[in-house]
């Protein structure tokens, strides 16, 4: 009954609530570093600048931060998948009213992976930012999922969201977890960050929490990733962008457990780019699978529920395709290594703070699951 559907809805909003005071909505950001300290000349073999402003160093791919690792140190590099997951025979996914963003890449040479050196960084803000992550607000709309999930896929639409103050995040992201409390997860999509990044530009990130590093990881900034696309490079921008009632542009991310290997595969595309892995062994819970995974829009900073950020296009998700933000072809990968559409029983679409920031057109069709998702926060 309509009552009872009400009742429902409350209780979604009021979880996801109870689960930001918690401080357990997304475990992504809790430290982060300059992903180029503590290279040395005799690691990097080649130096690009590109028009941007943005520098990128070559570095062996046998020195990669990823061996810095504890457990990590005698790791042989998985140079790609045994087995991708196996699709459904769906429509291609970008059809003509929306294109593929293209993410940042670097012409490396081959056996060398590229790190962004970004000089526009403020290293002092970057050193105060442990300090600050203790005090973090945060606020989600999107889709939760609660199941045995070994991957997910997805298709990120991507925007510049305007932040209000230096530490604040907007990003648009899928994320996978496991575990009680801070637990292991993994995630991947866009981030406006201008104390990360020194400037407004959607740029692609990557994040986990490691447990024997007892931090939340993003792109090189500390061990634990290990790349092997000589092309891709964490934290450059995304581009072009999505334009409010104009073009659409989107991202494609899957993320997987190596059927073989037990490692954790990061896909780029329809083309199916392996950008690199997360090595299981440095995960207590996500060993085998995970129990959860978020699809949506989310905001953090010190201030972000008292003076919040835009979210997604920075409007209400009631405005539909063109207006508002969205993912969409959300599928996961299931135990036989096979992508399917999620159970619409175990998915729970919400917002933190509806008045902000809502969700909208969540459904299902035959390429998977869609949800629009966003707005001005604080701003008019």
């Amino acid at each position: 009954t309509m009552k009872e559907s009400q009742v429902i809805t409350v209780t979604l909003l009021l979880s996801y609530i109870v689960l930001i005071i918690r401080g357990e909505e997304l475990q992504n950001i809790s430290q982060r570093e300059n992903t180029s300290q503590g290279l040395t000349n005799q690691e990097i073999n080649k130096t690009i600048q590109v028009e941007d402003g943005d520098a990128y160093d070559c570095i062996d791919i046998n020195m990669q931060p990823a061996f810095n690792h504890p457990l990590l140190k005698a790791h042989k590099i998985q140079l790609k998948p045994s087995a991708f997951p196996v699709g459904m025979d769906v429509e291609y996914p970008f059809i003509s009213s929306i294109s593929e963003a293209r993410l940042p890449t670097a012409e490396c040479p081959r056996g060398t992976i590229p790190i962004l050196r970004n000089n526009k960084q403020d290293n002092t803000a970057i050193q105060n930012t442990s300090a600050v992550s203790t005090s973090q607000q945060q606020e989600a709309a999107g889709v939760k999922y609660w199941d045995d999930i070994y991957g997910t896929q997805a298709m990120i639409n991507i925007y510049e969201p305007m932040v209000k103050h230096q530490w604040d995040l907007s990003g648009s992201w899928v994320q996978i977890e496991n575990g009680p409390g801070r637990g292991d997860a993994i995630g991947a999509g866009s981030w406006v960050s201008p104390s990360f990044s020194g400037d407004n530009f959607a740029r692609f990130h990557i994040s986990w929490n490691d447990e024997v590093l007892n931090k939340s990881c993003t792109d090189h900034g500390c061990p634990g990733f290990m790349q092997v696309s000589n092309a891709v490079v964490l934290g450059g921008r995304i581009q072009p962008v999505s334009v409010y009632n104009g073009r659409q542009y989107g991202i494609q991310v899957l993320i997987f457990k190596d059927p073989k290997t037990k490692n954790w595969w990061l896909v780029y595309g329809e083309q199916n780019i392996a950008i690199g892995y997360w090595p299981s062994s440095q995960f207590r819970y996500m060993k085998e699978m995970a129990s959860f995974a978020m699809w949506g829009g989310y905001v953090q900073g010190p201030t972000a529920t008292e003076d919040s950020p835009q979210m997604g296009s920075g409007h209400f998700a009631s405005e539909g395709f063109g207006r508002a933000a969205f993912i969409r072809d959300i599928q996961i990968v299931n135990e036989n290594n096979r992508r399917v559409i999620p159970n619409a029983v175990k998915a729970h679409p919400g917002s933190s703070s509806p008045s902000k920031y809502s969700y909208d057109g969540y459904g299902f069709n035959s390429n998977g699951m869609h949800v629009y998702y966003g707005g001005p926060g604080g701003y008019s």
